[in-house]
């Protein structure tokens, strides 16, 4: 009798959709190819998301910084050995030098990587914004990553989800740090669709072009959440990146 009430309770109790990062789904092998996933060592194993912003400059959050970083371009399964990955040792990592642990202010972080990726269908460039734009709110942007598709559950695979950026006030209700000069809330409040952990450091990106990372939010992942606003930081990138290909040159 009970081993049949068991059955009962399998065959009628919802499944939960699979395919979420939360609230999303599974992405289409390769089609967010700028995607990169970085591995680091701090106090354990940790990973994080990026982007590959040139052949041999990978985006992410400064509070992904770690010892023995590496990254993993063109994957769509990271549990596989895909024809597609290229695997490239960070040489250098370059967190802001503002940012702050305690409040996540100035999350971003540039990663030299020991060599130039090569581009494929798999591998490319995300553009970064022309100049200190304005995200409105309304706006809907996509997300990918790694990260967890629930409080309990993982996954290899690489999913996306559409987000709305929302009006500062939304964030600012909700975190006593938050900077509205470089940072973006985004994710709407009403709705179970969201970014969570092992998802940090990932673009969002708004029609073809990364205007935040990743950076952080409330532990049981409800949005809105927080992402560093890349035009704001665009100066101290194009500095990082022209000092290091000048000493790469001498």
């Amino acid at each position: 009798m009970r081993l049949l009430l068991l059955l009962l309770v399998c065959i009628l109790v919802p499944r939960t959709e699979t395919g979420e990062i939360i609230g999303g789904h599974e992405a289409r092998p390769h089609s967010h190819p700028y995607m990169a996933y970085v591995r680091f060592w701090k106090d354990g194993k940790h990973k994080c998301g990026g982007c590959l912003i040139k052949e041999d400059f990978v985006l992410t959050a400064a509070h992904c910084f770690g010892s023995f970083m590496n990254v993993t371009l063109g994957a769509h399964d990271i549990s596989q050995k895909e024809e597609t990955q290229q695997l490239i040792r960070v040489k250098k990592p370059i967190p802001h030098p503002d940012y702050d642990k305690k409040t996540h202010v100035n999350d971003i972080m540039l990663l030299q990587l020991e060599k130039r990726a090569k581009l494929t269908n798999a591998v490319d460039i995300l553009q970064l914004p022309k100049t200190e734009t304005q995200i409105t709110p309304g706006m809907i942007c996509s997300v990918a990553g790694w990260g967890k598709l629930s409080l309990k559950i993982s996954t290899s695979k690489l999913h996306e989800v559409n987000l709305a950026v929302q009006n500062d006030k939304e964030c600012v209700s909700r975190y006593n740090n938050y900077k509205s000069a470089s940072e973006i809330c985004v994710g709407d409040p009403k709705k179970k669709a969201s970014t969570f952990q092992g998802d940090s450091g990932g673009p969002l990106v708004c029609d073809n072009v990364a205007q935040g990372i990743v950076s952080y939010g409330r532990k049981n992942a409800t949005p809105p959440r927080v992402f560093t606003k890349v035009s704001r930081f665009l100066k101290w990138i194009k500095e990082i990146i022209k000092s290091l290909q000048i000493k790469k040159s001498d």
